[in-house]
Parts: structure tokens; C-alpha cells; sequence
């Protein structure tokens, strides 16, 4: 009546790095959040204006914010991929 455990054979198949990775891409695609963040200064001044002009000059600078750190660190990166195979290039 009962089965002892040492007789059941479990088969699990185990996952391989790329798939596991596929896997997690595809779960942060589908089953993302909405965020309604802002700070506090930005929200009473957009409040406050009736007009759209200072949400839109608010919506740039947060574009220009964000879109620097992006630029700086794929000049670092440009820069770095020219030292290391520039030099190849110049040796043959």
C-alpha cells in the first residue's frame, strides 16, 4: 500500500544556461509593471501649469537626462574596442 521513496525515480530535466536566460527575457517582456513615478517638485509644477508647454520642456529634460549616461558609456566603450584593436591593425 505504501510505495517506499527510494523506488520512484523522478525525472527532471534540467535547463541549460541559454534557456533559463530565454526564459527569464521572456517573463520580464510579457509581465511587466506600470510605474507612475514622479518627484515631488516636478508633479506640483506640472499640476499647477494648465498648458502643456512646461509637461513637454519637463518630457525633454527627462529624455536628455536619461539619454546621456547611454552616450558617455558607449564613447568609453568605442574608445576602449579602438586601443585594443586598433593597434592590430597597425602591427600587420
Amino acid at each position: 500500500m505504501f510505495v517506499k521513496s527510494e523506488n520512484i525515480k523522478f525525472r527532471v530535466k534540467k535547463l541549460n544556461n541559454k534557456t533559463a536566460i530565454f526564459l527569464l527575457l521572456l517573463v520580464f517582456c510579457f509581465f511587466t509593471l506600470d510605474a507612475n513615478a514622479q518627484c515631488a517638485m516636478c508633479r506640483a509644477a506640472l499640476e499647477s501649469e494648465e498648458s502643456g508647454v512646461q509637461a513637454g520642456a519637463v518630457n525633454d529634460g527627462i529624455v536628455y537626462l536619461m539619454a546621456i549616461p547611454y552616450i558617455l558609456v558607449g564613447a568609453i566603450g568605442y574608445a576602449i574596442y579602438r586601443l585594443k584593436y586598433g593597434k592590430k591593425k597597425e602591427e600587420k
